[in-house]
């Protein structure tokens, strides 16, 4: 789950399509990225912002990011839904929506933005939805597809593999620990890795990246979702129709732990590995992965 400089120059692009902060809250405006609507998401444990699109009566798809993506990083995936005729909302996640930004490094172990999944969708009024996920998103999307597996119609993972598939790789397979050195540096203790960073980097973030992280709190709890997890404890299997899709030039993820999540599924299985594409899927290879995508939730009934 690394930096991606791709990531941020294209988020920096929608930005200036569009996509704006609004003072000190940070909230995502979409209102002049055509197709594109920005929504806000109450829950008990306070308000996401988030992009949505597609007709209100359309089949539920909910598309989690990771980072350092927002929500309107899925832009590809949500105008192809859309266009398709499902109703597709990205929420901005814990840490990223200001409105839901505890201080806590504990309250960004998994287990709390996997509720967020189940509360976001009850406040959307879903009962049964198809669930997508990138990265960190990826992540909370193998554990949310197992736990609410009565309301999880399809899950549909970019880049990550299951998190017992990952866990094991990270204890057993040296190319994944060096792919993964990276966190050490981003669990350091607030604020180490949030100055290097915020004072031009490594990772460097353009302009208007940079001014997002730079909100009180925003990038120290992007971090803290690295120094609250070490991805073990997530051992059940997937029983729903399951797309995995990942990438042969994937600098933070080995081939070990792409080819092992098969053993973690025991509903259908489809894994796609894209040619010479780097972590960044969804973007990188926006058509590829928004065909995969609707290819999948059409082959599962409704």
């Amino acid at each position: 789950m690394p930096p991606s400089r791709r990531a941020f120059i294209l988020f920096t692009a929608a930005a200036a399509t569009g996509v704006t902060t609004a003072g000190a809250s940070g909230t995502a405006r979409a209102s002049s990225l055509p197709g594109l609507t920005p929504l806000r998401i109450r829950t008990r444990s306070g308000t996401f912002d988030a992009v949505a699109t597609g007709p209100r009566h359309g089949r539920k798809v909910l598309l989690l990011h990771g980072f350092p993506a927002f929500g309107v990083d899925w832009e590809h995936q949500l105008l192809g839904l859309a266009a398709a005729g499902y109703r597709a909302v990205a929420p901005d996640q814990r840490g990223y929506s200001p409105g839901v930004r505890p201080t806590r490094v504990a309250d960004y172990h998994l287990d709390h933005p996997v509720a967020d999944v189940r509360a976001i969708a009850d406040s959307l009024g879903w009962g049964r939805f198809d669930l997508v996920g990138h990265d960190w998103g990826a992540a909370v999307a193998w554990v949310a597809a197992a736990k609410y597996s009565r309301r999880v119609r399809s899950l549909t993972a970019v880049s990550v593999p299951h998190l017992g598939a990952f866990a094991e790789a990270l204890r057993t397979d040296p190319v994944q620990q060096e792919a993964s050195k990276y966190m050490n540096f981003f669990r350091q203790p607030a604020p180490i890795p949030e100055n290097v960073i915020l004072a031009g980097g490594p990772p460097t973030l353009p302009a208007k990246y940079l001014e997002r992280f730079s909100q009180p709190g925003a990038l120290t709890a992007a971090l803290n979702w690295y120094r609250a997890n070490d991805f073990t404890g997530y051992e059940q299997k997937i029983t729903i129709p399951t797309l995995f899709i990942a990438s042969t030039k994937d600098p933070a993820v080995a081939p070990s732990g792409v080819h092992a999540t098969k053993n973690w599924v025991t509903g259908p299985y489809r894994l796609e590995i894209l040619d010479n594409i780097g972590h960044n899927i969804p973007t990188e290879a926006a058509e590829a992965t928004t065909t995969l995508l609707l290819e999948h939730l059409t082959s599962v009934c409704p």
